[in-house]
């Protein structure tokens, strides 16, 4: 596969940005790639593109497996195995979000309800567990609203979304009025 100078940025900042998202700058590449491609991809065939170890490839498209964002596919006649990502980039995001929970929002509620039911010795833990309540219950509430966003078609998640802007621009509107 040879990569347009367009499709070759995207893979490229796609690395950049890995390392910003928790994945290596390989990970991130290679899925641009499989992104971007309109067909399965094999390892061989992105390790060349890309110009990176085949067993660095095997890593990065495990990782990309365990985040459920890559998926194998086989061919009728080639006993390779195939990848392709997600085809649906309201699904791409919803995976993102709930594999993003999964390894650290789940993992920090558990800690802070832990901490909850320990019981303060003194003013100063009093007041720490105060915040940490606070913080649960953002964090609860948060998560919470995320769930109820989740189930609405993308449809609607769009809309929403775009509501968001339109009412930014009346509550300024709004305090240039007051002022």
């Amino acid at each position: 596969m040879i990569l347009g100078p367009q499709a070759e940025r995207f893979v490229l900042h796609f690395g950049e940005m890995g390392s910003r998202w928790g994945v290596n700058r390989t990970v991130g590449q290679i899925y641009a790639l499989v992104f971007l491609s309109p067909r399965p991809l094999n390892a061989d065939e992105i390790s060349e593109t890309l110009g990176f170890s085949r067993s660095n490839v095997s890593v990065g498209i495990h990782e990309l497996q365990s985040w459920r964002l890559v998926h194998m596919v086989h061919q009728i006649g080639d006993r390779r195995e195939y990848f392709e990502s997600l085809k649906d980039v309201w699904e791409i995001f919803r995976v993102l979000v709930e594999e993003k929970r999964k390894r650290e929002i789940d993992p920090t509620l558990t800690l802070l309800r832990g901490l909850l039911l320990e019981q303060p010795s003194n003013a100063d833990e009093a007041y720490a567990q105060q915040r940490i309540t606070e913080m649960l219950e953002l964090i609860e509430l948060s998560t919470a609203w995320f769930d109820e966003v989740q189930r609405l078609p993308p449809e609607t998640l769009e809309s929403l979304m775009r509501l968001g802007s339109k009412v930014q621009k009346v509550l300024g509107f709004a305090g240039k009025l007051r002022k």
